[in-house]
C-alpha cells in the first residue's frame, strides 16, 4: 500500500497549509489504519524536506534535520516529519509492516507548467522565450532524480524488508544557476537568466547520501539530468502542456 498523497510544490502547500497538515496527520493515520486492517505492507512517501535547511551535507538518514516549524514551509516539513513518526509508531506498537522513502527533488513528463518547482518553471520559461527566474544568486543546490529512477526505487523499497527511512534521490548536485543554464542549452532557448528575491526558509543545499539505498536495495539512479530533460521535452512534443 503506497501513501503518496500530499501537496508537494511550495505553491500548493503555501496556498493550502491546513490541507497539507491534515494529509500528513489525518490522512496518514487513516492510511495506516487501512494497512493494519488489510495486513498490507505500507510505504510512506516522505521527503528530503524533513532535513529542512540542513547543516549536514550530504544528508544521511541519521540526520535529524534543521526545520523551522513555524515558517511558511513548516506546514509541509512538519506534516511529513509527523507522518514518519506516526508510521514508526504503527510499526512498533501495532506491528504494521511499514517503510519510509525520503524522496528528493523528482521530475519527469506531465508536470504542471505552473507547478512552482524549478524544472517545470525553467522549461516553461525557456520554451516560451521568457527570462528564466532564479531565486537569490542561484548558488543554492538541489539534486534532481528522474521519475523512472524514483519509481524503480519505490518498488524495490516496498518489496524489501526495510522499515527505517531510506533516501531516494540522485546524488548529482547542481546549483539552481547551473540548472537554468542546462535547461537553456537542452531546449536551445535564447532566454536570458534573471534573479529574484530568495523565498523565506529556502534550503541552501540538498543532496542525498544514498549509501543505504545502494546497500539495502541495490538501487541508484541511472538517468543523467540532461538525458532526463530531453525525455521531458520529447514527451512535450507528443503531449504539449506548455502554451
Amino acid at each position: 500500500m503506497f501513501h503518496l498523497a500530499s501537496p508537494a510544490s511550495p505553491i500548493d502547500y503555501l496556498r493550502l497549509p491546513l490541507h497539507t497538515l491534515k494529509v500528513g496527520s489525518y490522512g496518514t493515520h487513516n492510511a495506516l489504519g487501512l494497512a493494519k486492517f488489510k495486513r498490507a505492507r505500507f510505504l510512506l512517501a516522505s521527503t528530503s524536506e524533513v532535513y529542512g535547511d540542513p547543516q549536514e551535507h550530504p544528508q544521511k538518514e541519521t540526520y535529524w534535520g534543521n526545520v523551522n516549524p513555524i515558517g511558511p514551509r513548516g506546514v509541509y516539513d512538519e506534516a511529513k516529519r509527523y507522518a514518519e513518526a506516526l508510521t514508526m509508531a504503527y510499526h512498533r506498537q501495532q506491528g504494521v509492516d511499514t517503510c519510509i522513502a525520503r524522496i528528493f527533488n523528482t521530475y519527469g513528463p506531465r508536470m504542471r507548467p505552473h507547478d512552482g518547482r524549478a524544472i517545470p518553471t525553467f522549461l516553461r520559461q525557456a520554451l516560451a522565450g521568457q527570462p528564466l527566474t532564479v531565486f537569490g544568486d542561484g548558488s543554492q543546490t538541489r539534486s534532481f532524480c528522474y521519475v523512472d529512477d524514483l519509481a524503480r526505487g519505490l518498488y524495490l523499497l516496498a518489496t524489501s524488508d526495510e522499515h527505517l527511512p531510506v533516501n531516494l534521490g540522485n546524488p548529482a548536485e547542481y546549483t539552481l544557476l547551473e540548472l537554468a543554464r542546462v535547461v537553456v542549452e537542452v531546449t536551445g532557448s535564447t532566454s536570458e537568466i534573471v534573479f529574484e528575491a530568495l523565498p523565506e526558509d529556502d534550503p541552501q543545499v540538498r543532496q542525498p547520501d544514498i549509501t543505504r539505498a545502494r546497500e539495502l536495495l541495490g538501487w541508484e539512479p541511472e538517468v543523467a539530468l540532461e538525458d532526463g530533460l530531453r525525455r521531458v521535452l520529447d514527451s512535450l512534443r507528443r503531449e504539449p502542456l506548455y502554451g
